[in-house]
């Protein structure tokens, strides 16, 4: 069943509090690294548990798809390889300013809440479970922007609106997606969901993992990994 759009921008509501309590937190009082590495392991045992146990398995049973899939997983490495250096000039243009960031961090957003409609079309089980899963990296992601414009904008109040507007891209990514999965084939709607398999294992592998090993790795932080994997799992098996 295709996502409506109404559902689709309701869940994206979840990851937007989500980004909104961190940047709450950060504004008035940035946490130690070591507490954002131990957000970001769990956040990335969580969006590889819904992958492995829900969108994978959704994906292998469509046994005659094999050149859909093959396409759409090389377009969703192609387009974030894309976008990660797309990001990190920005980034580099932007020196000691906060805009490349933020533009790097809204296409990111925007991105995710196009993922959402797309785990509803894999079914709503998926859908659910992943905006859970992205609501936990959006308080990573909320964090991250707050502190770094809190480097230039010393009031909190400013700090919150500005993230807010940034992290409402999110409910715009979902709505769009769901207009775009009420138009597409079930040959392409294969497509789609190969290419937000390959954007996710992208978010965990080279961002929210790769950001966490930033802060010196301890067996705690690893653990954390483990553990977002294992809720996620006992949730995807339980009826």
């Amino acid at each position: 069943m295709l996502p409506s759009v109404l559902n689709s921008v309701t869940f994206a509501l979840l990851p937007l509090a989500a980004a909104l309590l961190g940047t709450t937190i950060a504004a008035f009082r940035p946490p130690r690294a070591i507490y954002r590495s131990f957000i970001q392991h769990l956040a990335a045992g969580v969006v590889f548990s819904v992958v492995a146990v829900e969108l994978l398995p959704s994906i292998i049973h469509q046994r005659g798809a094999l050149i859909e899939v093959f396409m759409g997983f090389a377009l969703g490495v192609a387009a974030m390889l894309t976008l990660t250096s797309f990001s990190h000039k920005l980034e580099a243009k932007g020196d000691d300013s906060p805009l490349g960031l933020m533009v790097a961090v809204g296409i990111d957003v925007l991105l995710d809440g196009l993922l959402i409609s797309v785990s509803f079309a894999a079914g709503a089980k998926e859908g659910q479970l992943l905006t859970l899963a992205l609501a936990m990296e959006f308080v990573s992601l909320g964090l991250a922007v707050a502190v770094a414009l809190g480097k230039s904008e010393k009031r909190p109040y400013r700090v919150i609106l500005t993230s807010a507007l940034l992290f409402l891209t999110v409910v715009a990514g979902a709505g769009l997606g769901a207009v775009i999965m009420q138009s597409i084939s079930p040959e392409i709607l294969e497509v789609v969901l190969s290419f937000g398999l390959a954007a996710l294992l992208y978010l965990v592998t080279e961002e929210l993992l790769v950001e966490a090993h930033e802060e010196p790795e301890t067996p705690a932080a690893s653990g954390m990994f483990f553990l977002g994997f294992l809720i996620f799992l006992l949730l995807g098996m339980a009826e």
